[in-house]
């Protein structure tokens, strides 16, 4: 298997090595592809900021209704109570869509420059390099990998500073509210740590394998249904066994699919 440097190493080692290391130096060249769209990122943390904020509102606001509002039947403040709860899911699904937007300007452009960039680098190679690699493994890293390591930026990075954000302001809020239920749920936190740690271990493992088997399955195609590929096939009457080899990768791709699902 061909092993790269940089963010393909990191997506794709095998399980006897070690992984390769993540250091300054590696997640600025991974960053690099998003530096030109810093201003549509500050945007994203701003949407972020609003959503977050507006998910501890309704909690708030019922709260003001069952102890204000009903008891002291103040019709005044039940209906902006109720007009709150109506306009904060709109607003919010307003900004989710000016963040969906944003997210995917900038993840369609990290895909855009990670392929040409990965282009580009693969005509520089050797022949020595092509006739030693699979030719279906690397049209995998250009059509799957890259989009990997786009998710990895527009998808687990934004997840993980939505989670962050909105767990400051959830224990700001109830900070406010019951500083004794606040502390409970502080110190449960670490509880959930290693169970998250394990899963992420799980379904890194099993998407690595996922991916593996997507470039089987690619060189399978990029070897059967060339010219010449296809000459032999039809000479050695090899038909149903390249059928079968591509059915145990393509089962092997379902069946981690499906415990990705499970694990993810």
């Amino acid at each position: 298997m061909m092993h790269g440097s940089g963010w393909f190493a990191r997506l794709r080692y095998d399980e006897d090595q070690a992984p390769p290391k993540v250091d300054r130096a590696l997640l600025g060249r991974v960053f690099a592809y998003a530096r030109p769209y810093r201003v549509h990122l500050l945007g994203v943390l701003v949407t972020i900021v609003i959503i977050s904020g507006l998910g501890v509102v309704p909690p708030i606001l019922t709260r003001s209704l069952i102890d204000t509002a009903i008891p002291e039947a103040d019709v005044g403040l039940l209906s902006w109570l109720g007009a709150g709860m109506v306009a904060v899911p709109l607003i919010s699904a307003g900004v989710g869509g000016v963040q969906r937007w944003l997210t995917a300007t900038v993840g369609e452009g990290i895909i855009f420059h990670l392929r040409t960039a990965a282009f580009g680098h693969l005509q520089r190679m050797s022949l020595r390099f092509f006739t030693s690699t699979k030719t279906g493994e690397l049209i995998s890293r250009l059509n799957q990998d890259v989009v990997g390591a786009q998710q990895a930026v527009t998808g687990t990075i934004v997840t993980i500073a939505s989670n962050l954000i909105s767990v400051v302001i959830t224990i700001a809020v109830m900070l406010q509210t019951n500083l004794l239920l606040t502390g409970l749920a502080v110190a449960a936190l670490p509880l959930f740590v290693a169970p998250a740690q394990r899963v992420a271990k799980v379904l890194r493992r099993v998407t690595q394998q996922q991916m593996e088997h997507d470039a089987t399955m690619s060189a399978i195609l990029q070897e059967t249904f060339n010219v010449s590929g296809a000459l032999l096939v039809k000479l050695f009457n090899r038909g149903e066994h390249e059928g079968n080899r591509y059915a145990d990768e393509a089962e092997q791709v379902r069946r981690l699919g499906i415990r990705r699902a499970l694990v993810g």
